[in-house]
């Protein structure tokens, strides 16, 4: 029978012999999730790469038709899209470890083209991720503490319409009742052409219109450009918030059945401040594991939700190089963009490690 030696305070802490074997299977577990970035950005890139070599080679995919063939297979062999496939496969690998993630057909690198446009798709992805969090948890704990009634049924409908309904037409049907029938919000746009000069013009402008006028303390530009994201934030963030929403209601239902719950409802304690008072943080913590895998829906439905409301971000400029069939730079984006979700994923294993032990084990 094991037995625990108790003091004033309460039990004896940890043995530093345990401590030192929590502290090595934390760093050993951040350790792999570290090293698995790796394998995760190889076979991203190594699709992207023969997804697009499948079309051909990218010049005359972008510029057939276009030039006499004499000059477009000039163009070929400067770009080296004449030789061996993998030879051209080992040559890009060896460009992305540079951090050359290559060049538009017009000459620009892609990484100038995430620096110009990647600020409009964080702060969008930064709004959304807000609408999901103000949207997803409260129904959810609502959803829990009412479950089983007709509210908590509507409210898993209402989750599962948020996931289950594509971007664009949640985008299609906000601009039609709030622009068109009701005219409260702008339909298109980051904000308005008189507002987009005056903050592009500021010295050591970010890029992130929020912040910009911030900086220069005119409730004027402020006001413009929250109305321009309530929509697109809106679409984009309600498809995450289903995903929120039950997510929580189920951990909560699952809080709630625990003995000191039940022991809490025996002293007459209410429904709503049980999950108020000793269900909501427990269920918190399982959103803080999905997040990185939000964040990489949200980046893929930012593509549709710029493209909708002409929002000018990486997910818009991605759709213009799609139509004008640029594939080397539709591929150093889809690239790019994986390497961050790689990266954004460790961090969040890393905060949920910290924050919760079980995810060590």
């Amino acid at each position: 029978m094991t037995t625990h030696t108790l003091t004033a305070a309460g039990p004896q802490a940890a043995p530093p012999r345990q401590k030192k074997a929590q502290g090595s299977s934390l760093w050993r577990y951040l350790l792999i999730r570290f090293l698995l970035i790796f394998p995760t950005i190889f076979i991203l890139v190594t699709t992207v790469f023969l997804m697009m070599r499948v079309t051909g080679d990218p010049i005359t995919a972008a510029l057939g038709g276009q030039l006499p063939p004499d000059q477009l297979a000039e163009r070929i062999h400067e770009a080296g899209y004449d030789r061996p496939l993998i030879v051209q496969y080992v040559e890009y690998l060896g460009s992305i470890l540079r951090g050359d993630f290559g060049t538009t057909i017009d000459g620009q690198p892609i990484t100038e083209v995430l620096l110009r446009y990647g600020g409009a798709t964080l702060e969008l992805a930064s709004y959304a991720l807000l609408v999901a969090f103000v949207v997803g948890i409260p129904l959810g704990m609502l959803a829990a503490a009412i479950r089983d009634r007709w509210g908590d049924a509507a409210l898993r409908v209402f989750a599962i319409l948020c996931y289950a309904t594509p971007v664009f037409f949640a985008g299609l049907m906000l601009k039609l009742v709030f622009s068109s029938w009701l005219g409260w919000l702008p339909s298109s746009g980051r904000a308005s052409p008189r507002v987009e000069v005056q903050l592009n013009s500021i010295p050591g402008a970010t890029g992130i219109y929020t912040i910009d006028a911030l900086r220069t303390g005119q409730w004027a530009l402020i006001s413009d450009v929250l109305e321009h994201a309530v929509l697109p934030a809106i679409a984009l963030g309600l498809l995450t918030a289903g995903v929120f929403l039950r997510l929580v209601r189920t951990n909560v239902i699952g809080t709630l059945q625990m003995p000191y719950v039940d022991a809490a409802r025996s002293r007459g304690v209410s429904e709503f401040r049980l999950v108020r008072t000793h269900a909501y943080r427990p269920a918190l913590i399982p959103i803080i594991t999905v997040i990185g895998l939000q964040i990489a829906m949200m980046l893929g439905g930012a593509i549709l939700t710029e493209t909708t409301f002409e929002w000018a971000g990486l997910g818009y400029q991605l759709s213009e190089y799609l139509k004008s069939r640029d594939f080397v730079a539709v591929q150093g984006i889809v690239a790019l963009l994986a390497v961050i979700v790689a990266v954004t994923n460790f961090i969040v294993d890393v905060i949920a490690a910290f924050i919760d032990p079980r995810v060590r084990y």
